[in-house]
């Protein structure tokens, strides 16, 4: 039985029960017995013909054995629990599909209420649309399962408490939370591709799991350009994936990554994505973020980069994101484009924001770019340094290991 479908029905079977009965945290624990039941069962009887109806069905039960215990336990009377399984999910495939889809979009705007902060966002999101397991979440962000247990469940309570009905928010607070949830969606991405921290550096299952939730999005609102700016930044940067570890696990810059690696059929989604996308609306971050990996992708070789263009997006991105990380990578792209120079002197500009001030990405690329402009000793100290910062053991390795390579050069 593949576990891909018990992970894609999973959010739909949720929000079914949550639309229908509300007890967002008792809903979650129906659904995931409703689950084991599968994994247990399914493999001995086969899948149902239609395996979200069982799921639903088997929840709804357990759901109402729930709630009965509850109710008792609070000598309150079992209103919730007498309720029959909704008429809904006797209708027309296509009408159970489309409610599906609703609810599953539903549940990431309450996962990503605005009353929860980021980590909290990206914790439910996980544990709640991703179907991923509290063990699982734990390991990815390297916390200790009571710890990332008590985070669930304080979201879950304020969630509660926010009185949030289910359903979809007003166009004017739907705009406000889809950009919510795309955010928490790049948060999972971005860890998943690059970790901040530990012994890895990237979580394949993170990624991975971002991508599907990213393409989730984009087929429930197909005309947004951000949630398909979104999708496709995360398919033509995943998309180097391959190349970009070496065979002891080392980090391989992208200007050395063997491209053949690269994976052509993301590259090519990833760039038809965007270019449909762009001419919708003005760009957003999203887009003009994917419109430079798509850049970077095309090019066959470091050389063939385009770097004013890139340059030029970077300077767009600017405008509508104050983002020291992408003032960062404008000074990179400035320095291809047109000298070390230019790219130092912008890093200076850098060097007062407290965001990056202390943050060994900003040292990393002060060496590269005295590296380029032949500042060998200066290269040095400051892969020393950022080294010294970095959190990923694999980034400390590569970053000490430049700094040798400079020593070899300066005894050659």
């Amino acid at each position: 039985m593949p576990e891909h479908l018990l992970r894609e029905l999973a959010p739909q079977v949720l929000g079914a029960l949550v639309r229908r009965y509300g007890h967002f945290a008792t809903a979650e624990d129906a659904v995931q017995e409703a689950l084991l039941a599968a994994a247990t069962q399914w493999p001995e009887q086969g899948v149902p013909d239609d395996p979200r109806a069982w799921l639903i069905t088997v929840a709804a039960r357990r759901l109402t054995d729930l709630l009965r215990a509850e109710q008792a336990r609070r000598r309150r009377e079992d209103a919730v629990a007498a309720r029959a399984l909704p008429d809904e999910w006797l209708s027309p495939a296509a009408d159970r599909q489309e409610a599906a889809g609703d609810d599953t979009l539903i549940l990431l705007f309450l996962c990503c209420h605005p009353s929860l902060t980021p980590p909290a966002q990206v914790a439910l999101t996980l544990r709640a649309v991703g179907g991923l397991g509290t063990a699982e979440i734990a390991r990815a962000f390297l916390v200790s399962e009571p710890t990332m247990t008590r985070r669930i469940t304080r979201a879950k309570q304020r969630v509660k408490d926010s009185g949030q009905p289910f359903r979809l928010p007003g166009k004017a607070e739907r705009e406000e939370r889809l950009a919510a949830v795309l955010h928490v969606l790049y948060l999972i991405f971005n860890e998943g591709y690059a970790s901040t921290s530990g012994p890895e550096l990237h979580r394949a299952e993170l990624a991975d799991e971002a991508i599907r939730l990213a393409r989730v999005v984009h087929r429930l609102l197909p005309d947004d350009p951000e949630a398909a700016g979104l999708l496709a930044l995360m398919l033509l940067t995943d998309a180097r994936r391959p190349a970009r570890t070496g065979p002891d696990g080392e980090l391989v810059p992208m200007a050395e990554q063997d491209r053949s690696k690269w994976h052509a059929a993301s590259i090519a989604e990833g760039t038809e994505l965007v270019t449909k996308a762009l001419p919708m609306a003005p760009p957003g971050p999203y887009c003009l973020q994917a419109a430079i990996a798509a850049l970077h992708d095309e090019a066959r070789t470091p050389e063939e980069t385009d770097w004013p263009q890139i340059t030029a997006l970077y300077e767009l991105l600017m405008r509508i994101s104050d983002n020291p990380v992408v003032a960062l990578n404008h000074a990179v792209a400035a320095a291809m484009a047109r000298g070390p120079s230019v790219g130092l002197e912008l890093l200076d500009r850098l060097g007062d924001d407290e965001r990056v001030a202390g943050d060994h990405r900003l040292f990393a690329v002060r060496a590269h770019l005295l590296e380029m402009s032949g500042d060998l000793a200066g290269a040095r100290e400051a892969y020393e340094e950022a080294a010294s910062r970095a959190l990923s053991l694999p980034q400390q390795r590569y970053l000490r290991g430049r700094a040798s390579r400079i020593d070899r050069r300066g005894r050659e």
